[in-house]
């Protein structure tokens, strides 16, 4: 008797316990018997469907099923007893429940066949994986993004393994050396290299693998790629190293920079060309400002001496003779002068430093003072802005601009002359780069005008439109362009015959440092 008291006390601690464990359980867990009516639903399970344990217990599990499992269930019962093939027992699988709210959602399920003395029970173990699938379905947008941007991206991108072999190459690398991205997959990244790279790559992967030694893994620079029909063209490089789990891998970011070494090449055999021009100016300058300037002052000097003391023995033609002679020595004088100063506008150049336009024009407006009384012209004028100059160019520039419109001014109407500014940018939203961002100088006057049909010839060294109704060597304009074109910009006029002209003056806001 004690013997079987203590077997049965023995037997109901280990389904005290045994219970214990399966209500505690992270998982659902359901017992149904042979005609899958449900016995048992833990708290997991009644928690994972939303049911209370008690509404489900007598049910048929096809309750938590959505169509067309649940109309199907029955017969799958039925294949089983008469054939003994499980689709599930014994085996488990992903599949969906149906929630008492009517959501359906993701489980992982296996099935245990329990055969007791007088019945046959089915385990299912309920393990919730909507989380899981969420995650999975986030890791593959994921890679979707980033695989839509390796593959639409503008440059080429290619990763290789530590041997050397491509793993991944992006149509736009593929098109750049001229394959296919079959073609490249599982080769080694030599065969996209001139010699000697394409011998030494090996040597190279080998010596950073020995030494950590970078040349150019997390640096980038200008390399040399060999297209598959044998053209060599310029590239930079940049590569990356990946750590993964278990192995590491390069990616490397291929730009093509051909178009931008030919424009270097253009650019510099230009500044080269422009330097020998700057040294020919320098020479012509020196000439003029030397050897020309010396027998010109032989013939002021002479003339002079001979207008002086033998003046009243000349005849009145030779009296005019003398006058001409000197007038054209006086006006080949003011030629010079013009011309050197056209010429100093890049050789005797300065530095650029901040300069107050407003303080410049206010400088000039007061050395025109005179001419400005005398003519009885109004000045209008706005705000200009601090920009990166040359002092006396600026000057320059104003004065010439103001005289001019001074000049050229129609008889009996007093002048007008506005002077105003406005800031632009050569492209929308760039502002970093010296020269992106402009003043936008104008210089309006109501003065005789011109025909649009002689711009390009106002400012050309030497151009004169008015013949010689009016003073002058035809020098101020193309001394403004050039001072303009020095500073980052250009000049320009809109005119109209008898209306007036407007001179539009455009200049960098700052400046590369040299």
């Amino acid at each position: 008797m004690e013997e079987t008291h203590h077997n049965q006390n023995n037997s109901t601690d280990s389904q005290t316990r045994l219970k214990a464990i399966i209500d505690t359980a992270i998982d659902g867990i359901i017992t149904i018997d042979r005609h899958g009516v449900i016995e048992t639903m833990n708290p997991a399970a009644a928690r994972i469907f939303g049911y209370e344990p008690e509404e489900c217990i007598g049910q048929n599990v096809s309750i938590l099923m959505p169509e067309p499992d649940r109309s199907l269930h029955d017969k799958y019962i039925e294949n089983y007893h008469r054939t003994g093939v499980g689709q599930i027992i014994g085996k488990g699988r992903e599949v969906l429940g149906k929630k008492k709210d009517g959501t359906v959602f993701p489980f992982r399920l296996s099935i245990s066949e329990v055969n007791l003395q007088d019945k046959q029970l089915f385990t299912g173990i309920v393990h919730d994986i909507t989380e899981l699938k969420k995650a999975e379905a986030a890791l593959r947008e994921s890679e979707s993004k980033i695989n839509s941007i390796i593959q639409t991206a503008v440059d080429g991108i290619i990763t290789i393994d530590k041997r050397g072999i491509m793993e991944m190459v992006n149509a736009s690398a593929a098109r750049l050396f001229g394959y296919t991205e079959e073609e490249l997959l599982g080769k080694k990244i030599n065969i996209l290299m001139p010699e000697p790279d394409r011998s030494l790559h090996d040597n190279y992967m080998h010596h950073y693998h020995e030494t950590g030694e970078r040349r150019i893994i997390g640096i980038g620079r200008e390399v040399s790629g060999l297209k598959k029909d044998g053209t060599i063209f310029p590239l930079y490089l940049s590569i990356s190293e990946v750590h993964l789990a278990e192995r590491t891998v390069y990616t490397g970011f291929i730009h093509d920079i051909t178009q931008q070494k030919i424009s270097e090449e253009r650019l510099r055999r230009y500044a080269a060309e422009l330097e020998r021009s700057n040294r020919e100016l320098q020479d012509f300058a020196y000439v003029s400002s030397h050897d020309l300037q010396e027998p010109l002052r032989k013939i002021q000097a002479f003339g002079d001496r001979v207008k002086t003391k033998e003046y009243d023995n000349l005849s009145e033609q030779g009296k005019d003779y003398v006058d001409r002679m000197l007038n054209a020595a006086v006006r080949m004088q003011n030629l010079i002068n013009d011309l050197l100063s056209f010429s100093r506008v890049t050789t005797k150049s300065k530095p650029f430093v901040p300069v107050d336009l407003d303080h410049i024009l206010t400088e000039v407006l007061s050395d025109l003072e005179v001419t400005i009384e005398q003519t009885g012209a109004v000045i209008e004028r706005s705000p200009l802005p601090t920009i990166e100059a040359e002092p006396t160019q600026m000057r320059q520039l104003f004065q010439n601009l103001i005289s001019n419109a001074i000049k050229f001014r129609k008889d009996d109407v007093k002048p007008i002359i506005r002077i105003f500014a406005n800031k632009l940018q050569r492209q929308a939203h760039m502002t970093a780069t010296p020269g992106d961002e402009l003043v936008e100088i104008t210089v309006e006057d109501n003065g005789i005008g011109f025909d649009e049909k002689y711009l390009d010839r106002i400012f050309n060294i030497f151009q004169r439109l008015e013949g010689q109704k009016y003073e002058g060597s035809g020098v101020g304009l193309a001394i403004c362009r050039k001072i303009a074109v020095r500073h980052g910009g250009d000049i320009t006029a809109r005119s109209q015959p008898g209306v007036g002209t407007r001179f539009i003056v455009l200049l960098a806001m700052k400046h590369i440092q040299e």
